[in-house]
């Protein structure tokens, strides 16, 4: 579960970033973030994963409080979280199962449960078949598919997807958003950002629209509230 109780968050610069942010995202549902650029959607993915600090208020994250947690515990807090990236940000000499190796590793997985959990991700993802290619031998939908595997890899309660396909034609960004779903249906809960309002409008799911730092519209339907966006 994710509560942001009243939080507020400002940079060494003078920007106010978010100006008094309440919101909880219970586990197992699915919600989108929406907002133009500069709104706070990118410090709220950083209050999130625990890269920055609120200035005031509450923040709890899976179990977590973020205002009194220890730097020893932030790394097993991130271990509940998943992270896509609209770049996909693989590593060019691995192949796609190294990939995942890799980070299965760094949380000191042992290599029978390497082995079972890959091979289940990459069915998942629809890419068993593509394990040992590397990611530029891959289309941009089937990198982002590896980064969405990378993300489940570890078991997390939570994906976070942080414009996950800013960077894929429709029909591409349409079925990276669908197999979302689906991971969300087999009870991960999956926070997404973005600005694609048409995709947004194509599932009826929760949408929190954010507007200079403030949440302006928070409810189910699958549309923005806001037609400035």
């Amino acid at each position: 579960m994710i509560r942001f109780i009243d939080v507020y968050k400002s940079y060494d610069n003078g920007t106010k970033a978010l100006k008094g942010v309440s919101m909880r995202i219970d586990d197992g549902e699915f919600v989108f973030l929406v907002g133009p650029s500069g709104s706070g959607k990118s410090t709220i993915i950083k209050l999130i994963t625990a890269e920055i600090a609120p200035s005031e208020g509450r923040l709890m994250v899976n179990g977590y409080n973020l205002n009194t947690i220890r730097p020893r515990q932030v790394p097993y807090m991130r271990r509940t979280l998943g992270v896509i990236f609209q770049d996909f940000r693989l590593i060019e000499k691995k192949s796609v199962y190294e990939n995942l190796v890799f980070a299965m590793r760094a949380v000191g997985a042992s290599p029978r449960e390497i082995k079972r959990r890959i091979q289940y991700v990459l069915e998942l993802v629809g890419l068993d078949s593509k394990g040992d290619r590397r990611p530029g031998e891959l289309s941009g939908g089937e990198q982002q598919r590896v980064a969405i595997a990378r993300a489940l890899v570890n078991n997390p309660s939570m994906i976070i997807a942080d414009e996950p396909t800013g960077n894929l034609d429709p029909q591409r960004s349409l079925e990276i958003m669908m197999l979302l779903e689906k991971i969300n249906e087999l009870g991960t809960t999956v926070l997404v950002v973005t600005h694609e309002k048409e995709l947004v409008n194509r599932f009826d799911k929760r949408v929190v629209a954010i507007e200079n730092g403030r949440i302006i519209s928070d409810g189910t339907g699958g549309y923005y509230i806001n037609e400035t966006f």
